[in-house]
């Protein structure tokens, strides 16, 4: 079971970007996938989630109207639209596939390896 997140970069802020997060091995279409981003020397901190069985999406209180999560379950791809991107926004974005929505890491169980995304000001 792997994870392949992709689509990081470098962006000015104000611009857009999409992130992909491709699975191998299993199929999720049922699953939960979440959105998680680390900065610089700060913990881990939820984005943002999709349910499997009729999806609904969660988002963190600072993405919201800016962020905005879908998948592909015919390509087993979930994606993260992010847009009015701003330099607070840098990090290390991950997605993950959970038991559960929740903000707690503890309850994903697979993960990406992490795509880099650097907001310029």
């Amino acid at each position: 079971v792997q994870l392949q997140a992709s689509g990081g970069g470098l962006v000015q802020a104000g611009g857009s970007l999409r992130l992909s997060c491709a699975s191998s091995g299993r199929t999720f279409s049922s699953a939960v996938m979440g959105w998680f981003r680390q900065a610089p020397r700060k913990e881990r901190d939820w984005i943002g989630a999709m349910t499997g069985s009729d999806g609904a999406t969660y988002y963190t209180d600072s993405v919201k109207g800016r962020f905005t999560i879908s998948r592909d379950n015919a390509r087993n791809t979930v994606y993260l639209q992010m847009n009015s991107l701003a330099p607070e926004d840098t990090a290390v974005y991950y997605c993950a596939v959970g038991q559960a929505v929740s903000r707690d890491t503890k309850r994903y169980v697979y993960w990406g390896q992490g795509t880099l995304v650097t907001v310029s000001s």
